[in-house]
């Protein structure tokens, strides 16, 4: 355990260098982006120079670009990721109080996308080239080729405008509702806490719609690779021993090739997740969901540096963290695996 520790860390830190060269080429090229935020901020109708040069100081767009960056690495550093001038608070306030229902959302999209990917990537591997094999690949380029936000708005016109099966898709809980005690930011978690079976299945309802909107946009590469390491697995010669022993078809499936083949799709899983966090900005504008990838879009609209900047650094961090977690499943899944 010690040891595992000790790796964990030194992968944290060498990840460091990574993290400080996603920040500085984040700060350089919002600096080449087109407009001038003081101008924006400074838009009324009696501004005029004086106001906008009165902004560009506030803003610290007075000094130049690398005096700027050394003053951000410094604030950085003792944790404060600057304010946003569209809603005037601390950019790690905004992130923090909107960063847990973009994971809920994308969690739930995941699980969704797991759910559904494995046993068609498993079906697909033990019937190659049948019609269920040909239904995968179908299925598989469709995910593909539609993008989140024209499925989202499919989903939305049949589900609430066509059949009224879904709730109005504005938001994480319908605005007759009172939320629960936050506890955690999750919503789901948060209402079963509190004992509200009423807010939870409103919750959930809300969520239902954008998850399977992700859940799509992931469902290909995961169902690919599952069927692509499931059929490496089966072909080799441990299974055919296992079938040749005469055990049980599910547990050669499910024991030895699943176990075997998961690996890949472990990496796979990792790198989705991450997609998915970064890449939902679709899906929450489309849905109205309060999360940190609308927030994002929003201040790169208006030319506000400082929340763009940290959500950078906030999903390159969390990229870290679950590449590290990724690291540590493939020891848990085959221990003869090396976790470096």
């Amino acid at each position: 355990m010690r040891t595992i520790a000790y790796r964990s860390a030194r992968r944290l830190i060498a990840a460091l260098p990574v993290l400080l060269g996603v920040l500085v080429f984040t700060f350089v090229l919002m600096r080449m982006l087109p407009g001038d935020p003081a101008v924006f901020f400074a838009s009324g109708p009696s501004s005029g120079e004086a106001e906008i040069e009165a902004m560009r100081v506030k803003l610290g767009l007075d000094r130049s670009v690398p005096e700027q960056l050394l003053l951000y690495l410094g604030d950085v550093v003792t944790g404060d990721f600057g304010t946003s001038m569209t809603t005037g608070r601390p950019v790690l306030d905004d992130l923090s109080e909107r960063l847990p229902a973009s994971l809920e959302l994308t969690i739930l999209a995941l699980i969704l996308a797991l759910g559904t990917a494995l046993p068609l990537g498993i079906l697909a591997a033990l019937m190659p080239g049948s019609m269920v094999d040909h239904a995968v690949r179908i299925v598989c380029t469709a995910g593909v080729a539609m993008p989140t936000f024209v499925s989202g708005l499919l989903l939305i016109f049949v589900f609430y405008y066509l059949l009224g099966w879904s709730p109005d898709p504005t938001g994480r809980i319908d605005v007759f509702l009172i939320a629960p005690p936050e506890v955690t930011g999750f919503l789901l978690i948060d209402s079963l806490i509190a004992g509200d079976g009423e807010v939870f299945m409103a919750a959930l309802g809300q969520l239902l719609l954008p998850a399977i909107t992700m859940a799509l946009f992931v469902l290909a590469p995961l169902a690919r690779m599952t069927r692509a390491s499931m059929l490496a697995a089966l072909g080799g010669d441990f299974v055919r021993t296992a079938r040749a022993l005469g055990l049980p078809a599910w547990k050669v499936v499910n024991v030895y090739a699943l176990r075997n083949a998961i690996l890949p799709v472990l990496t796979t899983t990792g790198i989705m997740f991450s997609t998915m966090l970064g890449a939902n900005v679709l899906v929450e504008k489309v849905f109205s969901w309060p999360g940190v990838g609308s927030y994002t879009l929003d201040a790169l609209l208006a030319s506000d540096y400082a929340p763009v900047q940290g959500f950078v650094l906030l999903m390159a961090g969390i990229f870290v963290i679950v590449n590290l977690l990724v690291d540590l499943a493939y020891g848990i899944a085959d221990p003869r695996v090396a976790i470096e």
